[in-house]
Order: C-alpha cells, then structure tokens, then sequence
C-alpha cells in the first residue's frame, strides 16, 4: 500500500565503557543474523554508543540510512545518559530491548547485566521525557529479542503514519445524527493535520471532471473488479468521477503531509446533487490503503488509517448495529459453539467494506436512502453501495475518539466474524466478541463513544495496545473477561 510509511528499522548496540564493547558488538551482530534469518529487514550501526560523541555519530549513521525507527539494543549494561540521549535526538519511534545471559560458562567476563541496565535506561527516559516502546518482557536471547523487533515494526508504522497524516473533511453532520462529531484539537496534538472543506468543494471539484478522459480507465477497473456483481452498471461514470475527484484532491492539497485519509458526508444531500450514493467509491479507496470514512467521521477515518498500518490490509468501518434474532442463533447453533446471543451483533454499513472483505459482493443501491428519497419505481440517485457478507475471520474492533472535553480514549475489542448468512442488506456481518454485552454497556455507552467502529482482520490487538501507549493515550478499554468487573459495573 503506497498511503502507509515504509519502516526502515536500524539497530544501535550500546555498551557501558566498564563492560568490555566486544561484548555488545558480539551480541548485535548475533541479533542481525536472528533477523537475517527471519527475513527480517534491519540496519547494523556499526557505531557502539559509550559515550554522548558516540551517540552523535551514530545519529549521523542512521540518517545516512535512511532509517525512521530505531532499536536501542543493551548488548550489556549501556550508559543510561548516552543512550538515552539517542533515543531523545531521533526523529522517529524508538524501542529499547535488552540482552539475556547466554551460558554458566561466561558469567566472569561475558556476562552482560543488562537485565539491570534496562532498569536504568526506562528511568532516564522519564527524565528525559521520551515516550519509547519497551516490551512486555523486554530481555531476550537473540532469537527473542529478534521477535521483539518484528513485532516493534508495525507499531512503529502507525506511529510514523500518524505523524505526517492529513485527514480531509467535506460537509458537516446532519442536525439529527451528530453521533461522530468531536473536537479536532487532539488530532493535532498527536501530529495529524486536518482540513475541513464544503461539501461545495467537492461538488466543485467533481463538476469540473465532467467528460475527462481518465473516467473511461476506472470505469473498466470497476467493471472488471465487480465481475458478476455488477448489478448497476449505469451508475459507474458518476463513481468514478467522483473517485478521480478525491484522488485528485488529495494530491494536490496533501501539502506538507505523506499519507491522507477522508471523512466524507454522503448524505441526504450527496444523493440530490451527485445523483448517487459514494458507498462503492469509498470502499475501492479503503481497499488502497486511502480510507474513506463515511458521515464526515473524521476518527473513524483516523481509526481506519491506524488498522491500515497496523496490518497492512483494508479495515472497515461499521455501525455496531442490531442484534442477532434467537432463530438465527438457533439455526446455526453449531457455529456459535462457545458464545451466548448477548455475545453476538451484527456490524453494518450501506456499502462501503472494500470488496477483498466480502464474500459475493454486488453493485447495489442503499435501500435507507431509497425509502426517503425514491420511494416510488426503480433506484436511481441512490444506486452506488457494494454489498455483501463479511468473510469470516479474526477481527479486531478499534476506535480512537476525542470526549468532548478533548481527552483521548480508545477500546480495543478482539472476536471474529461468523460464517452466517446475515439475511439483510448493506456490507453487514454478524460478529462475535466474548463478554460483549458487558463490554457494550460499561465501554461503548458508559464513556460514550459513538455507533461506528473501525473493523481489521487478524487479532491485533496487541500491536494497538502498544501503539497507543507511545501515542500517550492512558484510557484504553477492552472486553474484561467473566468474573472481572468494569470499574462502574454493578457488582449486585
């Protein structure tokens, strides 16, 4: 995906100038080898920093690599001043593991003490104010500490992605659906820019596309994309007007940012003066990496970008939305095995799940809008949804939200979407997330976070945890299993 960064990872081994440096180099280049053998891409430093000109010079090394993450690696103790020193001068997210004891043999001259180093290194890093990501366990052999470093670089992609992030906005929110508006002060305070437009804007900037000859190109990747599922054909020119629009746009006003995301009304209005539902246009452009968040969410966009890096692959964003009848729980009882119907819901949109996530997706029309706009005949301004079932899986649910007060808040939510035919309309599936009851009603109601949630493939919720915490986001809840009681959950 060419909308999230490139994380280029470079290892610098630190070593105490009373320890032997040797031993530090011996053990880096250990962890290199462990890496190689990992496919594991990595930037050997060959500077070892004992001291504050070290660290210079290994600064230097590292931008002359190109490198935007770092990994400070305690072969033995480390001078907590100089290595914590690095960490504050580099421009990117920085990790600090430690090195295990290899052998009885070598525990005179060989032995490291770096289980005691870390100690010393997390306490200069609060001095020096620097937010870096220590793992759960942060000592290893090299083969561990190897795996601490992979699972570091998805966390430093969101990290860096959120840093030269703009999100664009078009339209305000419906006066009776306020549900995802909030404060954009927090989004700068973490570093992403935001630009607020009309939906006039957009109108513009589509109207002025009328007739160019690109049009006809993305028309034929929908066609083909859509296949079988092409059930409103008629439709695609306006869609991929609209699509050549926002890329276009983003080009032009990304300015000083990398990577971009959108938070788009789409309706009632859209449909009237577009003559159209943007639900597919959204759902192609989150499937490449640019997610497009619908009803001008703007942290619901912002939650989608952070799923993109964390995995790699298209999110979603759904309404946590209705409740799975007892019939359908009944009918296919085999497949729920382990969860109660409080466990279960269905999440839904009108069609905007990129179609790598559907199964049996088809061009349709968005049937809310249609019974308030064209009740009567056939659907026309209000044809351009992608529907279908979600494909079933691990998921992660995800949100990242300002309170009105401009506090940060997250939940993190790990469960999976069942094989079960849904029955309805919209990209819908239904989901099973273990104690979601309790988590529905002392997480998402009690601290008032809106309907929609950000939906990725795979548990990773791990990565998330992490990520927030190097962000500086205290408050994040998750789904507490049986005999754990939510602080203002009624113990009676």
């Amino acid at each position: 995906m060419k909308n999230v960064p490139v994380v280029k990872l470079g290892i610098v081994a630190v070593s105490r100038d009373c320890f032997p440096i040797t031993l530090s180099e011996k053990r880096r280049e250990a962890v290199m080898d462990a890496a190689k053998k990992a496919n594991l891409q990595l930037t050997e430093i060959k500077t070892t920093v004992e001291n504050e000109k070290d660290a210079m010079k290994a600064l230097d090394e590292l931008k002359a690599a190109g490198c935007n993450a770092l990994v400070v690696y305690l072969g033995n103790f480390g001078p907590e001043g100089p290595e914590t020193m690095l960490a504050q001068k580099f421009c990117g997210p920085v990790m600090f593991v430690a090195a295990a004891e290899e052998t009885t043999s070598d525990l005179i001259q060989g032995r490291g003490d770096a289980y005691c180093g870390m100690l010393n290194a997390s306490y200069n890093l609060g001095l020096r104010g620097v937010n870096a990501y220590i793992p759960e366990y942060p000592v290893g052999k090299v083969n561990e500490v190897a795996e601490m470093i992979a699972e570091f670089l998805p966390i430093a992609r969101i990290v860096i992605g959120i840093k030269k992030l703009k999100i664009f906005g078009f339209g305000p929110r419906p006066f009776d659906f306020v549900a995802c508006n909030a404060p954009i002060k927090p989004l700068f305070d973490l570093g992403v820019e935001v630009q607020e437009n009309s939906e006039l804007d957009l109108f513009a900037a589509y109207n002025a596309l009328e007739g160019d000859k690109r049009i006809d190109g993305i028309v034929k990747e929908m066609t083909d994309e859509l296949g079988g599922g092409n059930k409103q054909a008629g439709i695609l020119p306006k869609l991929a007007q609209l699509e050549l629009a926002l890329v276009d746009w983003a080009e032009k006003n990304a300015g000083a940012s990398e990577f971009v995301a959108f938070a788009n009304k789409c309706w009632p209005a859209f449909q009237t003066q577009f003559g159209m539902v943007p639900c597919y246009v959204n759902s192609r452009l989150t499937g490449r990496g640019i997610p497009v968040a619908c009803e001008t969410d703007i942290y619901g966009a912002l939650s989608e970008y952070i799923l993109t890096c964390a995995t790699a692959l298209p999110p979603t964003l759904l309404d946590i939305n209705n409740t799975v009848p007892d019939d359908m729980y009944l009918a296919n009882s085999a497949k729920f095995e382990g969860y109660k119907t409080s466990d279960i819901f269905m999440g839904f949109h009108c069609g905007n799940t990129p179609i790598s996530l559907l199964k049996n997706p088809e061009m349709k029309y968005q049937l809310i809008m249609k019974r308030l706009l064209e009740p009567d005949g056939d659907p026309n301004i209000t044809r351009g949804t992608l529907e279908g079932a979600l494909k079933s899986g691990d998921i992660t649910l995800f949100r990242l939200q300002s309170t009105a007060d401009c506090t940060l808040r997250s939940y993190i939510a790990q469960g999976e979407t069942i094989d079960v035919d849904p029955q309805t309309f919209g990209s819908v599936g239904v989901i099973a997330i273990p104690e979601m009851a309790r988590f529905y009603r002392h997480v998402l109601i009690a601290k008032r976070y809106p309907h929609h949630a950000a939906m990725g493939y795979g548990h990773i919720g791990k990565t998330l945890f992490a990520a927030l915490k190097m962000l500086g986001i205290c408050d994040v809840a998750y789904n507490q299993p049986v005999g754990r009681l939510y602080c203002n959950e009624n113990p009676f």
